[in-house]
């Protein structure tokens, strides 16, 4: 249980700390750039000129432009 509890901590911490221009992946699949972020919320630019909103608890993965890449 303890791993899944840690797996689980960090996911929410990365949701809550999503910014604008992260990489965001949505509960349905989308991907797309978060472009304006509110409380409960994330409005996500799926394509030029469309955007969606999404729950921010819905999305499945956020990947930070600020974020350093491993070097392998």
């Amino acid at each position: 249980i303890r791993p899944q509890q840690k797996r689980q901590k960090e996911h929410e911490a990365k949701v809550q700390g999503v910014q604008r221009n992260d990489d965001v992946v949505t509960g349905g699949g989308l991907m797309g750039k978060a472009v304006k972020i509110g409380d409960d919320y994330v409005e996500v630019e799926i394509a030029k000129g469309v955007r969606v909103k999404a729950v921010k608890s819905t999305l499945a993965d956020v990947q930070s432009k600020s974020a350093k890449p491993a070097n392998d």
